[in-house]
This record gives structure tokens, sequence and C-alpha cells, in this order.
């Protein structure tokens, strides 16, 4: 039986974490004009360049997705873990910040984790390398749908 100063806990704990989540989404909502409004979009059409999104999902197709928001622009996997390195995961954040196909309309963020051998994961910083890699795959993919695009 869970005792009233354990429930308590658990409670604010709950409450805690709701509140954390509740901030993270409050904080996502601002940001740069170029972000697009649901409502400004036609019926049937996404928010952002429909290249760089396409692009981004073939790109991260190896990773579970955690959300996409076409909307907002926003991709966001689960977390990866690489079968030839199973002591390391990665989680990724692509943002995808204008509606036209530029180089600077694409941003990602790299989360890395390493196991600490107790079943658990630390916190690790990623290569400063692997963000820009996974952007120029993305664009150059993007470049390769609009090219057959044009071609017919």
């Amino acid at each position: 039986m869970i005792s009233l100063s354990q429930r308590g806990r658990t409670i604010r704990i709950a409450a805690a974490a709701t509140a954390c989540v509740g901030a993270f989404a409050l904080a996502a909502c601002g940001g740069r004009a170029s972000h697009h409004d649901p409502k400004g979009a036609p019926v049937g059409m996404i928010g952002v360049n429909a290249y760089l999104w396409r692009a981004t999902l073939d790109t991260l197709a190896f990773a579970p997705l955690q959300s996409a928001d076409p909307y907002g622009g926003v991709v966001i996997t689960d977390w990866y873990v690489n079968p030839q390195r199973p002591t390391e995961r990665f989680k990724l954040t692509v943002y995808i910040l204008d509606s036209r196909l530029r180089a600077d309309g694409l941003s990602v963020n790299v989360f890395k984790e390493v196991s600490n051998g107790q079943g658990g994961w630390m916190p690790s910083p990623a290569a400063e390398a692997t963000a820009s890699d996974i952007e120029n795959s993305i664009l150059t993919r993007a470049r390769q749908l609009r090219l057959s695009n044009l071609k017919g």
C-alpha cells in the first residue's frame, strides 16, 4: 500500500514533469517570423518547404520518429542506437525555418548519450561535424527531389 507521503511525492514529481513539458512546449511557440501558421497554409499543403520536409523524413528514416509537425517544420526522432555501437545513442531534432529551399532554412540539433554500463545513459557531446553532415545530407536530398520534379 502506498503511504500518503509517497503519494504526495509522486504527485509533486508528476506536477514538476508536467510543468517542464509545458514550458518546453511554450518555448517552441516563439521564434522566427518565417514560421507559418497552420491557418495560413492552403488546405492539403504543409507550412514549410516541401522538398526540405520530404528530404528530412527520407534522411532520418533510419531512426524512429517521435513527432513530426509539417506546419511548424519540426521533426524529432526518438533515441536511435546503432547496432555496431550499442553503447551510444542519438536523438535528432530538425527545424525547417523557411518556406524556400535555402541552406540557411534548416537547423539540426544532435543529442548523444553513452551507456554508463549499468543500464543507464549519460549525456555526451556529439561530434561537431555530425549536425552539419546531417544538414548537408538533407539539403542534397532536397535538391535531388527538386531536380527530379523539374525533369518531370
